[in-house]
């Protein structure tokens, strides 16, 4: 976040083919909040945007990505995996990254053995893109299931989960090249009435044998200075509402340099965000002990917007997409308990809605799960009969 980006990413200008698109003003993709998902599995088929290279029946991409989804988990359609992801896609997961869609099929297959009653509820698609460079959507889902299978948590329980999951995905030509997924894992254990220190522990332990990773020095500050503010807007920006400035700008005070009277300023004092565990946090008060729980946690952390593209306009309010990086090193007591001394690399997937300048609801995910595996193995590399 010390440079300013000189492209932002936006849905907009939908390109009118000769193919019998229609611009975005003519004619709206189809919604997702408040639409019934008859809708999207029976849209017409007539087209929204231009989809070069997509099968017929999608019209648009937030068609195309709710209908794929419902079609492969809760139709059946497993096989469908092969004609909607790249042979080679590269997947990011909470515990590290893996190529390959026949890997895509082999998990899906043992996750739906595990809750075979699986309902993925489309709650919201943020999109950017075109048919030529490719899409991006970032797709929350709200899933409820039952453990009625075996499971790598262990044998069923039979208990219900419920929880948040986003999937951002890269979409060309009706195949999905490269996805981020993040799910709920911490909320899933609890509602499952496991251990969580015991099922970290074990989790761990498998991991174990892996090579430690080697880090660099972070670049919050440089040397012995201060934090570098956010660089001033440009003659060039636009008079009016500024999204990327704004997420950009105030997530950098915030969290690279500690200016938390910020969060008074730009979150409505109504703030509602959803995150890990089912927890939702009311309020501006919740929001900042949300932010000084990981701060404190890690100290020297560093804060980096990896991705960002929105929909929406200032009349209606904004909802964005977010991939970003916290790194930093466990060495403050916080959300984690007793400082290890592990370096972490948090990554996580949000999205915010805006509305009259404030920041007015977050849904945050991130990789728990793999950073509680981490700062136990931390504790206990200096003594490895623990592992054992």
């Amino acid at each position: 976040m010390s440079a300013r980006p000189t492209r932002r990413s936006r849905a907009s200008d939908i390109l009118n083919g000769k193919d019998g698109t229609v611009s975005a003003e003519a004619r709206p993709l189809l919604g997702v909040a408040h639409t019934d998902i008859q809708k999207h599995l029976a849209p017409g088929k007539e087209r929204n945007q231009r989809l070069q290279g997509f099968d017929p029946e999608y019209v648009d991409i937030v068609n195309y990505i709710v209908r794929c989804t419902h079609r492969i988990w809760e139709e059946g359609g497993m096989g469908l995996i092969y004609t909607h992801y790249l042979h080679n896609a590269k997947i990011h997961t909470a515990d590290g990254w893996f190529i390959g869609r026949d890997q895509v099929v082999a998990n899906s297959i043992q996750s739906l053995y595990a809750f075979p009653d699986e309902r993925a509820y489309a709650e919201a698609v943020v999109w950017t893109g075109d048919d030529q460079q490719g899409f991006f959507t970032s797709h929350l889902i709200l899933g409820t299931s039952h453990h009625w299978g075996q499971s790598a948590y262990g044998p069923p329980t039979g208990r219900m989960t419920r929880g948040l999951g986003i999937a951002l995905c890269y979409v060309k030509e009706n195949l999905i090249c490269e996805e981020w997924l993040l799910h709920d894992d911490m909320g899933t254990l609890r509602q499952l009435g496991l251990d969580v220190d015991e099922t970290v522990a074990r989790f761990a332990q498998q991991d174990a044998q892996r090579p430690l990773q080697q880090y660099g020095d972070l670049e919050r500050t440089v040397g012995q200075l201060a934090p570098e503010p956010y660089p001033p807007k440009t003659k060039t920006d636009s008079d009016g509402f500024d999204v990327d400035d704004f997420v950009r700008r105030n997530l950098h005070e915030i969290w690279n340099r500690r200016m938390f009277n910020v969060i008074r300023e730009v979150y409505h004092e109504n703030y509602l965000l959803h995150r890990t565990h089912g927890w939702d946090d009311y309020g501006r008060g919740d929001y900042m002990a949300f932010v000084l729980s990981l701060l404190a946690s890690f100290p020297d952390a560093r804060f980096s917007l990896d991705q960002l593209y929105w929909n929406g306009d200032e009349a209606s309010g904004y909802r964005t997409s977010m991939r970003w990086s916290l790194i930093g090193t466990h060495d403050g007591y916080g959300l984690f308990g007793e400082p290890s001394g592990a370096h972490v690399r948090l990554w996580g997937l949000t999205q915010h809605v805006i509305k009259d300048g404030k920041f007015v609801e977050e849904w945050t995910l991130f990789n728990e799960f793999a950073l509680r595996k981490k700062i136990y193995l931390a504790r206990h590399q200096s003594n490895a009969t623990d592992l054992k």
